[in-house]
């Protein structure tokens, strides 16, 4: 199960409910031990016995506050973290809550999941919820038969079980049922029987569940649904269980089929009708959450394109590297009796051809282990009732079964399995993916076949499941009881698990247990296979050991990270300066704090420019890189501004010959005087480049084109016989073979070197690529699935080897190998050398006004020299890339929001040197086009095409955003500007001419025309002054009474007769006619 898709949120530590179990002890002396071991850390609950008692609803909160954060991190003064980026990551604090909700008599946990401290949890914390908590009930599962665990490998973040008795519930789990939910679905259950749709009885169970990366799918009756929204949502009794979709709601469902694996960027299910629809089949298809299904055949049913009246498909599988569907069919022949057909599909032809027809009855193998069905053998009375396929796409294996099982490695060509009983039927097979298969019957037994074998084991019920239960029971485990029933059976890391409900002292409950194929074998061996012999008086008991040799070694297996892709990084946990040595709450939050800091760099790292350093933790210890090269009296060794240490020497450190203050922390941290009780070794953070390989093939291999895998193998064998002569060569029977799953596309080597005197064998394995079987394509995308095993001749089922996690098959190893452009591989943006060489041939370098350190810009005019580099991220290997390219304007906007992507139109028109319409908005100086002539080939020295490069798979990609600034006008634009502009200066000139040759005139209009207005202005007032003058005469020679208006009269007078002189000469000037 992977933590890929939909984010599930991780348990935090609660600082008044758990129990901290930490393995780690801080080391008496930190000089004392310099390499600290790898440990495991685990967090159990401690006082959980109370949840869900009395219906009460248990909630696990606590929130620690910001300043609990800041106080803890600002304690850490030589730590290599910055105090604002560790205040800005926690502040998006979040908090989900669940409820406990009553189900039959018993109850669902409660559980608050939140980040600690603003982390989410990236480290494992393993939580126990223990299967008795939950009190399920019986019927549920007591006499109610197992049922497949069917889920997207390596994808889907949880798995859920349908199959629980007339119950609208399912079981979800997103620990591989280490604890698990009940959950109850919300859905309408509609009837849609009809005479089109037969179904004689109705039932709530659900029956198929299949759990993808971004959904789930159930089915109940003929209905299908799949879920929207998170799968944290599921638990969540407002809303949750009622976001199901009813999908192919006119259709009638009788059976859903999974698809194990990814392809092509989506995921698959199959939908089998019956009723109107018989013999089609509808496939779906899941992109990124989006679910949408297709009827196939496109054009016709299957039974018309095989040429039958009837037929109805039992089972389909879908082989995404061949686009092609294999459909189990039965056929109704009215003159003969039923029969089956393996029928392949093509999704791209639309095509339909049989395959292989199965044959009507049992062959007779007549005590062999297996048969080579030709058609020309005998057969028994008991009929072959197919009921299921099964497909491996690592080794092409293809399982056709029932109450038989034939195995194919060409879907055309078939061997049946004799030693698997015909009284048996198979209810479904359980694949690992990686050798093994595990297979149960309707009688719920559990039989094993190692694949390349053709030996099938029966592991339950049989001698040595006995011999392991009583020694269980003697050993008090609680894991076992003498009422069980299993749920279910599934493959986890190659190991098989059994999900069992148990009845102990009247109580049920769910519990996972490992089934130990290995001991199993190792009784039954022992069991059947021993003789005694008399020595003397007495008896010995003699065991017989059918494994051809005694040891068996893995020799000079190269660096696995080149081949297995995997990116790691060397996080040790901080050093406790306490006397306990336990690690307290500052401690853990510290450790959590930083391993969520390099966690965070590792995902900024994936960008389209290019770092200075290609190392994730350059950007950890750039801004103390002054501090580590930082001699005594403060002087900088070599130079005021140090370049970054290479990360090939020792990535994320910087030596210096002189003391640092690095020594100095370590100094306090020698005499426990560390600010915090706790001390940070920023060297022990770093990503590492040079894993050394262990003893064992890697879990993968990755080939890329024309690149090995070379490795040995040593083995000692048991019964030699040496035969003398010129060679020395040894007899026995040990010998290697290598099994390959697609000889045309990869070759394996094989050379043999007979140790005599050591009674072994020297074996070297090259495993190369053929360069045949993939072309060009990005990097992790569309890889070829195949595979390589590795047998030793004769020792299947018999050869053990034990550890000290118990024995261990040996003889038999599988190794799925994947042929294309692995993933880690990336073309970047080489910013810093762009720069250096722009600014050398433009002879000046030009930036924006608001700089960006992260994005640098360009002016328009210069000339553009782009650089780029070839980086793995997963060796540290970093390049110029040196190979041609085309480049192309994809999108384009004034600012980094408004930014939109062009149609395929607008690139062609922005960036084909054959646009006629003038949209071109950027050219080259070579002349090299692709072939048709559409675009420009540009390359690292821009001398012209050098070809594709034939030595990679690899095809890069890479889309980054360049800031330009100084852009030109469009000529429409700039014409348009022109003519505003030019209008707009000869208007002003002839307005200032116009002005200048009319201002005469103008100053002499406005001077006749204020001498008018002052003329108009000066009569009022001499009308009034004489007016006033006349009224005071009349009034002294006349009425005594009117003094008040004589003295009115008299200052107007005065006013009057102060403007006299001027009124005269007015009037001089011009009298009143």
């Amino acid at each position: 199960m992977s933590p890929a898709g939909p984010a599930w949120p991780r348990l935090r530590v609660l600082q008044t409910l758990w129990a901290l179990l930490v393995v780690l002890l801080a080391p008496w002396r930190l000089w004392a031990i310099k390499n600290t071991q790898e440990c495991t850390w685990q967090v159990v609950l401690n006082n959980f016995e109370t949840v869900g008692k009395k219906d009460a609803s248990d909630r696990f909160v606590d929130q620690e506050p910001l300043y609990t954060v800041d106080k803890v991190f600002s304690q850490l003064v030589d730590a290599p973290i910055d105090p604002d980026e560790v205040r800005g990551l926690v502040s998006g604090k979040r908090e989900r809550s669940w409820t406990c909700t009553p189900l039959g008599s018993g109850h669902l946990p409660t559980l608050s999941l939140q980040t600690y401290l603003g982390f989410p949890y990236y480290l494992k914390i393993n939580y126990s919820c223990k299967g008795e908590l939950f009190n399920l009930i019986p019927r549920y599962f007591v006499n109610v038969p197992s049922r497949p665990l069917w889920y997207t490998v390596d994808q889907a973040p949880v798995f859920i079980l349908g199959g629980i008795p007339e119950e609208k519930a399912i079981l979800l789990t997103d620990t591989n049922f280490k604890d698990f939910f009940l959950v109850e679905l919300s859905i309408d259950s509609c009837w849609v029987g009809s005479f089109y749709c037969p179904q004689t009885s109705f039932t709530a169970t659900i029956y198929d569940a299949i759990a993808t990366e971004s959904t789930l799918f159930i089915r109940q009756n003929q209905l299908i649904y799949y879920f929207t929204g998170t799968y944290i949502t599921l638990h969540e009794s407002n809303r949750g269980s009622g976001r199901w979709v009813r999908v192919l709601a006119n259709e009638c469902i009788k059976k859903l089929c999974p698809v194990h694996f990814h392809s092509n960027g989506s995921e698959y299910v199959m939908a089998l009708t019956t009723g109107k629809h018989e013999g089609y089949v509808h496939f779906g298809t899941i992109t990124d959450g989006r679910v949408s299904f297709e009827l196939l055949p496109r054009q016709r049913s299957v039974c018309n394109g095989i040429l039958v009246v009837n037929c109805s498909i039992t089972w389909a599988v879908f082989i995404a590297g061949d686009y092609n569907l294999l459909l189990l069919v039965e056929i109704e022949d009215p003159s003969t009796r039923k029969y089956f057909q393996v029928v392949s599909y093509d999704l791209v032809s639309d095509y339909l051809v049989v395959l292989y027809t199965i044959p009507e009855f049992i062959p007779d193998a007549r005590g062999l282990e297996f048969l080579m069905v030709l058609g020309t053998e005998s057969y028994t009375n008991f009929p072959m009732v197919p009921k299921g396929m099964s497909y491996n796409p690592y080794n092409n294996l293809l399982f056709i079964w029932g109450n038989f099982l034939l195995q194919s490695y060409n879907s055309k060509n078939f061997i049946y399995l004799a030693d698997f009983p015909k009284e048996l039927s198979i209810k479904y097979l359980v694949n690992s993916f990686y050798g093994d298969t595990a297979i149960v019957t309707e009688t719920e037994e559990i039989w094993y076949l190692l694949e390349g074998s053709y030996q099938v084991y029966k592991l339950f019920p049989s001698k040595g499941w006995e011999v392991h239960v009583s020694l269980q029971v003697m050993q008090q485990s609680s894991l076992y009881a003498p009422n069980e029933t299993m749920v279910t059976l599934f493959y986890e890391d190659r190991r098989l698990y059994q999900l069992v409900y148990l009845i102990d002292n009247q109580q049920g409950r769910l519990v996972k247990r490992l089934v130990p194929v290995e001991q199993l074998l190792m009784y039954q061996q022992i069991s059947n296979d021993y003789l005694l012999e008399r020595q003397g008086s007495h008896l010995t008991l003699s065991f017989t050991n059918f494994c051809p040799f005694t040891v068996m070694r893995l020799r000079d297996l190269p660096n696995p990270q080149i081949y297995t892709r995997q990116e790691r990084y060397r996080a040790q946990p901080p050093r406790v300066l306490e006397p306990g040595g336990f690690h307290s709450d500052n401690s853990l939050a510290v450790y959590q704090g930083l391993v969520y800091y390099l966690l965070w760099l590792h995902s900024k790292y994936d960008k389209p420019y290019a770092d200075p350093v290609h190392d994730p933790t350059w950007r950890w210890w750039k801004n103390k890189k002054q501090d580590q090269v930082r001699g005594e009296g403060g002087e900088s060794v070599g130079g005021p501004s140090p370049d970054p240490p290479s990360p090939s020497t020792c990535p994320g450190t910087v030596f210096a010959p002189h003391p640092v203050p690095q020594d100095y922390y370590f100094y306090l941290a020698s005499n426990w005087r560390s600010a915090g009780s706790v001390h940070v070794d920023m060297a022990s953070y770093e990503k590492i480049y040079d894993l050394k390989a262990e003893n064992e093939l890697p879990e993968r291999i990755f080939l890329d084109k024309g690149t090995s895998y070379r490795f040995s193998v040593f083995l000692t064998a048991r019964e030699p016989e040496p035969l003398h002569g010129p060679s020395f060569q040894l007899q026995s029977k040990v010998g290697l073979a290598v099994v390959l799953a697609d000889p045309e596309c990869i070759e394996a080597v094989v050379k043999e070197k007979v140790l005599v005197n050591r009674n072994s064998v020297l074996f070297w394995v090259t495993l190369s690529d053929k360069r045949f079987c993939f072309d060009q394509g990005i990097s992790g995308h569309h890889l070829m699935k195949t595979s390589m095993l590795l047998k030793v001749v004769g020792s299947s089922g018999h050869c053990f080897q034990n550890t000290n996690q118990g024995p261990r098959m040996q003889g038999n190893l599988m190794v799925p190998v994947l042929i294309g452009c692995p993933p880690g591989k990336r073309l970047a943006f080489d910013i810093t050398y762009t720069l250096e060489y722009n600014r050398l041939q433009n002879k000046h370098y030009f930036d924006c006004v608001h700089v960006d350190p992260e994005m640098p810009c360009f002016l328009f005019r210069d000339i553009f020299y782009p650089f780029f580099l070839i980086q793995d991220l997963v060796t540290g290997d970093s390049g110029s890339f040196q190979g041609s390219y085309v480049l192309k304007v994809v999108g384009g906007g004034p600012t980094l929001d408004t930014i939109k992507e062009y149609s395929e139109e607008d690139i062609y028109r922005f960036n084909s040197p054959l646009d006629k319409t003038g949209s071109l908005i950027w050219t080259t100086r070579n002349t090299t086009t692709t072939e048709d002539s559409a675009f420009n080939i540009l390359s690292h020295n821009s001398l012209g095409i050098e070809g594709v490069d034939k030595s990679t798979y690899c095809d890069y990609q890479l889309t980054f955003q360049l800031h330009i600034h100084g852009l030109p006008l469009s000529a429409r634009r700039a014409f348009l500007i022109l003519m505003v502009s030019a209008s707009l200066f000869v208007g002003l000139v002839i307005l200032y001419v116009i002005s200048c040759l009319l201002s005469p005139y103008v100053v002499k209009v406005c001077n006749v025309l204020c001498w008018k207005i002052n003329n108009i202005i000066a009569w009022e007032s001499y009308i009034y002054s004489i007016a006033s003058d006349t009224g005071a005469f009349s009034n002294t020679s006349g009425i005594k009474s009117g003094e008040s208006s004589g003295g009115i009269s008299r200052v107007v007078s005065k006013v009057a007769g102060e403007n006299r002189t001027d009124t005269k000469e007015t009037l001089r000037k011009k009298p009143i006619s």
